[in-house]
């Protein structure tokens, strides 16, 4: 008798092909998670300053990861309003130009599996007691500063510090100092949207030349005056632009190609440009002697113009944030982020050596949800503008508005420092 074949469906065979299958769904698996973790690469140096599974009873948070999450609905009052605060700069107090929706004041950043404790405004001046922070970079920065001195204001007003101040040559100061004399702490903002030395070289063209291996010194040369640095700065990168290291021209951005100053040069990517910046600003402080605080590097904030760009007809008029997986983080952000995180991984080692610490503020995924939360028309009167023909402003944030996210990010970060 001839021995009998197993049938197609004979146990034998099934489990033959049993484990190919397991390997076969963990290499999709594995597949899928490559493909949408590169979205917004973990950054495990930010997870470790910012995380929680849930609020302790101290208000102190600590387990996940605070920069994955998503917007959801918050039925509690905003921090503070237009009448409340009197920090709020005009071109970002959507409330007093009528916006025609205020439904960008009602939602809250609820990350993965944990709560977001709110901003506690006694607890951030009780942790800053004796201390200092400085907002270095664009006026992205100055929105930050200006939405923590409106959430700081519902317990204490600070006094500015007035002197004679250096006008900078876009007319804008550049340092300006708030004070709370109880408390003895000091917010300060510098003006400095490259972070390193820049000379307007072609008024007419609005070109600059970058230094990228200078610290602009007006910030520089007085970091160890503080205990806190919160930096930050991408989008002036886009104007034209002559990159110099050494005094000799290296490189310059497309925006200058026709430039005279540029030559022959070679055109540079501008993260490439970005990426030195801030590694020549973050090593800036690796070497300064006195500096032995804490160095808090903010991420790129996406803009939101849609059907055009600033200039050619784009806004924002989105009444509601993107649920998450609904938009696509933008190449160039994605570039801008890249390059900070770069500069960061490059320096971090010297400034630990030198007894000061860096920490990553990413708030990139956060806001890139939130079209609605822009000033877009409502940033001035009917017939004025932001700058000269700016007119739309789908860069900076409401005020109060989805920013203040970025102070209840940074409270957390300081107390599980501390």
């Amino acid at each position: 008798m001839k021995p009998h074949k197993s049938s197609p469906s004979s146990p034998k065979r099934s489990s033959a092909i049993a484990p190919i299958i397991v390997l076969l769904l963990l290499a999709l698996v594995s597949l899928y998670d490559m493909a949408f973790s590169n979205r917004y690469p973990p950054i495990h140096r930010v997870a470790s300053s910012i995380s929680s599974s849930s609020a302790s009873p101290d208000g102190v948070a600590s387990a996940c990861d605070f920069t994955r999450g998503e917007w959801v609905p918050d039925t509690e009052a905003p921090y503070y309003t237009n009448l409340t605060c009197p920090f709020i700069d005009d071109h970002q107090n959507c409330i007093k130009f009528g916006k025609p929706s205020l439904e960008f004041m009602r939602w809250r950043w609820r990350p993965d599996g944990c709560d977001l404790p709110r901003f506690d405004a006694a607890r951030f001046l009780e942790a800053m007691r004796g201390k200092s922070m400085a907002f270095v970079g664009d006026s992205l920065a100055r929105n930050h500063a200006k939405s923590l001195l409106c959430l700081l204001s519902k317990e204490a007003q600070p006094v500015e510090v007035r002197t004679a101040p250096e006008i900078d040559v876009t007319g804008r100061v550049v340092r300006r100092d708030y004070h709370y004399g109880h408390h003895g702490f000091t917010i300060s903002l510098f003006w400095s949207p490259f972070l390193v030395k820049a000379n307007l070289s072609n008024a007419t063209l609005g070109q600059w030349d970058l230094h990228l291996d200078m610290a602009d010194a007006r910030w520089a040369a007085r970091i160890a005056d503080f205990d806190y640095v919160v930096m930050s700065g991408t989008n002036w990168f886009l104007r034209p632009s002559v990159y110099r290291e050494g005094g000799r021209v290296v490189g310059r951005n497309d925006a200058a190609r026709s430039a005279a100053a540029a030559g022959n040069s070679t055109e540079l990517p501008v993260p490439r440009a970005v990426r030195a910046a801030f590694r020549t600003a973050l090593g800036a402080i690796a070497a300064s002697e006195g500096f032995r605080g804490k160095v808090i590097l903010r991420t790129v904030t996406p803009a939101h113009f849609e059907n055009g760009e600033w200039n050619t007809g784009g806004d924002c008029v989105r009444t509601r944030p993107f649920r998450r997986g609904e938009r696509e983080l933008g190449a160039v952000e994605a570039e801008y982020r890249a390059a900070q995180v770069g500069a960061l991984r490059e320096t971090e080692a010297a400034v630990r050596r030198n007894g000061a610490e860096m920490l990553l503020l990413d708030i990139t995924e956060a806001m890139d949800l939130r079209p609605d939360g822009h000033p877009s028309r409502y940033g001035h009167p009917p017939c004025g503008s932001v700058d000269g023909t700016f007119v739309v402003d789908c860069l900076h944030w409401c005020l109060p508005g989805p920013i203040d996210l970025w102070s209840e990010l940074l409270l957390q970060m300081l107390l599980s420092q501390q």
